[in-house]
């Protein structure tokens, strides 16, 4: 398992990252992605730290704050040392019925490090992300309030999760402006059959340094290798409960089709292949896996050791890359004598 830093930060992290939307859940939406109570969960908590992961994600809003209870108590059962473990967590949903229970305002940030530090036990969160964009609430605020939490040691480092390039840009010029503390990270949707961050976020994570953390790198489970054009799955699976995150399915079978022949061919699964791809991508940092059962969580670790030949990730990018978009292929085509300029000044 390697451990690399954090964007421009000192802080290094595993390239796998635990995720625990699985944790808590009951009714609703949290029911169909897991139910996993403290025993399963402290189970697969402890498989993930003996395989070398040392980065935990969590948020207040997942399973009603359940997931960081459980993941707070599993921690202290299991008598992990609090530098031996990097505690990401977010703040942004609703997390009561008030007007002002929701959203990345002052208010609203400051409440919620309170209540997560005190589910999870912690006297400090590692890793504190804005979940979502709110349209309410100035950028300014945002960034001056996380700067806040940062002066006063409940969190180390901040970031962001499903925002746009221009929205995280905009708050880097203001933090830069003022002195404050920079977002470090972006959380956000990457897979081998869903590459739309390609087109702009991925060269602004470039420029500015930002690490990059992936959820949902399976599509909701879409890429595990029980999905396929004639495999629609089993009734009560995650996906057939819960069609989250769109995908375009015929782009995703194409996929499947690619990887179940390169995973035959290297003795892996179809979801190995799939993480695996994700680990050869140069911009991202930590893929965070999440599971029920151990032999899911097992199988998902084992994707570190799947190398992949320049053959394999050329027969993969020829059925999922973008079709080129309007400024894309302008800036490539305007772009290239001087790219290659450039190339050959670096010989």
């Amino acid at each position: 398992m390697r451990h690399v830093p954090l964007g421009r930060t000192g802080l290094f992290v595993s390239e796998l990252c635990l995720g625990t939307m699985t944790f808590g859940g009951s009714e609703g939406m949290w029911g169909k992605i897991g139910t996993l109570q403290q025993q399963d969960a402290e189970r697969l908590v402890g498989q993930a730290l003996d395989a070398g992961i040392n980065f935990i994600d969590t948020a207040d809003v997942y399973a009603g704050g359940l997931s960081e209870q459980i993941t707070g108590q599993a921690l202290r059962n299991l008598k992990v040392a609090r530098d031996n473990v990097v505690v990401a967590t977010k703040v942004f949903g609703e997390t009561g019925p008030g007007s002002n229970m929701r959203g990345a305002t002052r208010g609203h940030i400051l409440d919620g490090v309170k209540a997560s530090l005190k589910r999870l036990q912690l006297d400090h969160v590692d890793l504190y992300q804005i979940h979502g964009f709110d349209p309410a609430t100035p950028i300014e605020e945002t960034v001056r309030a996380l700067d806040q939490l940062v002066r006063h040691g409940h969190v180390r480092y901040v970031g962001v999760s499903n925002w746009a390039a221009w929205q995280i840009v905009k708050a880097l010029g203001i933090a830069e402006r003022l002195g404050l503390a920079r977002f470090e990270s972006l959380q956000a949707y990457y897979t081998v059959a869903g590459r739309d961050l390609e087109r702009e976020l991925i060269p602004m994570l470039q420029s500015e340094g930002l690490g990059l953390m992936v959820w949902s790198p399976l599509a909701g489970g879409l890429l595990s290798g029980k999905y396929g054009r004639e495999q629609q799955g089993e009734a009560g699976s995650r996906r057939t409960q819960f069609d989250f995150p769109p995908v375009d399915k015929d782009r995703a079978w194409d996929a499947v089709d690619v990887m179940r022949g390169i995973a035959e061919a290297r003795g892996a699964s179809v979801a190995q292949v799939a993480l695996a791809w994700l680990l050869h991508q140069p911009q991202v940092t930590s893929v965070i896996v999440g599971a029920k059962r151990p032999e899911q969580l097992a199988d998902n670790i084992k994707a570190t050791q799947v190398q992949l030949s320049t053959e394999d990730l050329q027969k993969i990018d020829a059925v999922t890359k973008l079709p080129a978009e309007y400024p894309g292929w302008m800036l490539e085509r305007q772009g290239d004598a001087r790219r290659k300029q450039l190339a050959d000044a670096r010989r």
